[in-house]
């Protein structure tokens, strides 16, 4: 399977500037999903993985200004993932003071020390991340085509529906479907490419 995309470059560079209202606007848009789901997989309930995300966001603003894209540092979805990842241990921990019956203290500190695995939480953010991107590249799709188009593309390409049978549902010709999805595809392709593009 192919990697996700780098974070794109210059995105970064605006958000450093915390006046950029329309930069933060697209980054809060990318990545706060992203981290909030990771908290909802990571076991956190809805309100504390929300706090967990608001938190996240805040550092990043924070932060960003001295982050760096180097090879000993990763990229910068590795970094927010671990930005997200010690939030949530933290926020574990107070609450096992609070609340002793979860294993307590020494179990939470022997958890801090447990490194990463190597695809658990890496996989799940990326994942996130294309999940994200592919939302925001159909949002911006969609209004492009006729309705009858877009149901041809989504119910073939992505509920998985035969072309056939979306043929005969839509009363269009087997060709029409594939020409259907063809132009859907090149054009989300195209808007995933423009989120993505340094520039």
């Amino acid at each position: 399977m192919n990697q996700p995309p780098d974070t794109r470059m210059s995105l970064l560079h605006r958000v450093r500037d915390t006046g950029d209202r329309e930069a933060w606007e697209e980054f809060v848009e990318i990545y706060e999903p992203l981290v909030y789901r990771l908290g909802r997989r990571c076991g956190l309930q809805d309100a504390d993985a929300r706090e967990i995300t608001q938190e996240a966001m805040v550092a990043v603003a924070g932060a960003i200004d001295r982050w760096e894209p180097t090879a000993g540092r990763g990229s910068f979805r590795s970094w927010l993932r671990r930005i997200a990842r010690n939030l949530a241990i933290n926020f574990l921990a107070k609450q096992g003071r609070q609340s002793p019956a979860v294993g307590g203290t020494e179990m939470l500190r022997w958890l801090d020390q447990q490194p990463a695995p190597p695809s658990g939480d890496t996989a799940i953010f990326d994942e996130e991340y294309r999940r994200q991107l592919f939302r925001l590249a159909a949002e911006k799709t969609q209004p492009a085509f006729e309705a009858k188009t877009w149901q041809a593309f989504w119910r073939t390409c992505v509920d998985g529906e035969t072309i056939a049978e979306v043929a005969r549902d839509l009363d269009m010709p087997v060709g029409s479907v594939y020409a259907a999805r063809s132009r859907v595809t090149a054009r989300l392709n195209d808007h995933v490419r423009k989120l993505e593009a340094n520039g």
